[in-house]
């Protein structure tokens, strides 16, 4: 049973017809009711393919946070053999909001850094929501400089919505955490390729994302503010997210437009949580593309392309 969105209830009626005759039939076998489900088993699908054609910011936002949509983990399982996680930051402790370390995708050693929210109560709690302090950040940055000192090349899977605010955090220097995270991805001179799998808010995103190739999963979110914490500070009002959604242009559509990621990457019918399966061995198929196309190119050009590619960024933007 699916967990339905606030604006899948046209979808959910359907089904909960669909799963009632499914009952009835059982519970009387005489009884031919395949006819009936069917048809509704069809109109559910147009219902649920007529939504997502046309999906405003904010729905797309709730599509993004979906809590069943697939994980940082869950394409760490699926895509990286040989996975051997590095934990520490040898400064301070261990950060469980970012999963890093050495494997090998497609045959070939890839260090791998992705933030994971976690997928029930437990885990979610483990992995602070996705939301790193200092010491993830300064993770990152030590396998990030283990990757390029042995030549391997770096994925990051983003997917927070925002480093960690708490006072801790910031006593133990959250911002420059931050900046050092991002300028080590700028500088690095091994391929560098980002995938936005779910949100990617604020500096806790960019921190792992200044990369040579950006990709964005179809109802993904990318921005420098949460739409509640803008409309917050904007209206005093978090119930006008959905205003702040619209004008933020969050959207891996409207990202692509001005330049600031490189693909979009197709989504199931309804979402990434609908078929876990599918999205992930599309996104594996979209970040081998992207390696490739770094493949021929030295240390100092993977540099150079990567920060001309950020200096350029919203130059010759027409809104």
């Amino acid at each position: 049973m699916h967990n339905y969105l606030d604006f899948e209830k046209p979808v959910a009626d359907l089904d909960s017809q669909i799963l009632e005759l499914k009952r009835i039939s059982n519970d009387e076998g005489s009884l031919d009711v395949g006819d009936d489900i069917a048809r509704l088993e069809k109109r559910s699908q147009d219902a649920l393919l007529d939504l997502y054609r046309k999906l405003s910011p904010w729905q797309k936002t709730q599509v993004a946070r979906h809590p069943d949509r697939p994980h940082c983990l869950d394409y760490v399982n699926a895509l990286i053999t040989d996975f051997t996680p590095l934990a520490g930051d040898r400064y301070f402790a261990e950060d469980l909001a970012i999963i890093s370390g050495f494997g090998r995708f497609d045959g070939q050693p890839v260090a791998v850094i992705g933030q994971e929210k976690g997928s029930d109560t437990q885990t979610r709690l483990k992995h602070n929501f996705g939301m790193a302090r200092p010491e993830g950040y300064r993770k990152a940055v030590r396998l990030m400089d283990l990757a390029e000192r042995f030549g391997v090349p770096v994925l990051t899977l983003v997917d927070t919505a925002g480093a960690y605010p708490g006072i801790g955090a910031e006593e133990r220097g959250q911002a420059e955490a931050i900046a050092r995270s991002t300028e080590t991805c700028l500088n690095l001179k091994v391929p560098l390729v980002s995938l936005v799998i779910g949100e990617g808010g604020s500096g806790g995103a960019i921190a792992i994302a200044a990369a040579n190739r950006v990709l964005m999963l179809e109802h993904a979110i990318y921005s420098v503010i949460s739409p509640e914490a803008g409309a917050s500070i904007l209206w005093r009002d978090a119930t006008r997210a959905k205003d702040v959604a619209q004008a933020m242009k969050i959207t891996a559509q409207d990202l692509k437009g001005f330049g600031i990621i490189d693909e979009i990457i197709e989504e199931p019918i309804g979402g990434a949580h609908r078929d876990k399966d599918a999205t992930i061995q599309r996104a594996g198929a979209a970040i081998r593309n992207a390696f490739a196309s770094l493949a021929g190119l030295d240390g100092d050009e993977l540099r150079r392309e990567r920060r001309q590619k950020f200096l350029t960024m919203g130059r010759d933007l027409k809104v």
